[in-house]
């Protein structure tokens, strides 16, 4: 029998965490040659969170995870899926030390980078689980501490990264509610978005993704409504990657979505976080009370690879 037909998933609780350090455009403009207006005026980014020299990615990642646990209610998991392009340890993952951290049983322990769009693909891979009958619950966190990569006397780069953690817990339901996820890659963009292997550090073809994003993202985009038989009428909220606001603004444009709510106040707060930024910023939402109950969110991100990945997923009851 198909266990699919049997069950699907449905997103239990979210959590977030964002380092205390505050970082604003001034602050900035003492490091390099720039200023407030020319950062607002480019990215829409007002500030950023910067974490310390001693928090990891996977204390983040953890922070996060208690926090959707608790909204959940449910204290352990069978599958841990950790999206993340910053992490420094080849082994063990860091799925592994989140679980230990958090104190769990024993769950399968997955790490994914597919940078900007990797918390996608990871809500992806854990509602096949949980669908097919591999996993019960499953914690999926987007992590990312971009300030370890990043060269900060580069004005270009420096104004735009910063570090977080977003995560959802999935659970059993009696049908699914994550629609199909629609995900692939631009071979001819491989080297659009880098972390370079010899100086380790960020940097982006601001153009190519520009392009990007205005002649292909929305066809995409709404391959992922397609794909859950819905229209953008049917979608509450939409959560792309908080990139830079005059990449989210295009695209919400292009998908006729600007009279709907379309989460931004995260990438003028938070700045870019790559695989964090669509679960920061919806929980974020989330928990100020601004999202509505058993609502639907479309999520949609897409960065260094370059990859790009969406769904549409119900919120919790």
């Amino acid at each position: 029998m198909d266990q699919r037909s049997l069950r699907g998933s449905a997103l239990k609780g979210l959590g977030h965490y964002q380092p205390e350090n505050i970082v604003t455009n001034d602050d900035l403009a003492r490091r390099v040659e720039t200023n407030d207006e020319w950062i607002r005026t480019r990215t829409g980014i007002r500030e950023r969170r910067i974490a310390s020299d001693s928090e990891t990615v996977v204390d983040m990642a953890s922070a996060a995870a208690r926090m959707a646990l608790a909204d959940a209610g449910i204290d352990d998991v069978s599958l841990v899926v950790v999206a993340s392009t910053t992490l420094m340890d080849r082994s063990p993952n860091s799925a592994a030390r989140v679980s230990a951290q958090l104190g769990f049983s024993g769950p399968a322990v997955l790490d994914i980078n597919t940078a900007c769009s990797g918390f996608e693909y990871a809500l992806a891979l854990a509602d096949q689980a949980i669908s097919m009958g591999t996993a019960e619950h499953a914690l999926v966190i987007g992590a990312e501490k971009l300030s370890s990569v990043t060269d900060w006397t580069d004005r270009r780069t420096c104004v735009l990264t910063a570090d977080g953690a977003g995560a959802v817990v999935l659970g059993p339901s009696s049908e699914p509610t994550i629609s199909p996820v629609v995900w692939g890659s631009v071979p001819g963009m491989l080297e659009a978005v880098v972390i370079d292997k010899e100086t380790q550090l960020f940097s982006q073809d601001g153009r190519s993704v520009m392009r990007w994003v205005l002649t292909e993202a929305a066809d995409q985009a709404k391959r992922v409504l397609e794909r859950a038989g819905l229209s953008p009428a049917d979608i509450d909220v939409f959560a792309f990657h908080q990139a830079n606001l005059r990449l989210i603004e295009p695209l919400a444009r292009a998908l006729g979505v600007t009279d709907k709510q379309v989460l931004i106040r995260d990438i003028e707060e938070s700045g870019n976080t790559s695989a964090a930024s669509v679960p920061l910023g919806l929980s974020k939402a989330w928990h100020r009370g601004e999202l509505p109950r058993g609502g639907r969110a479309f999520l949609f991100g897409f960065g260094g690879g370059f990859t790009f990945a969406g769904q549409v997923v119900t919120l919790p009851e």
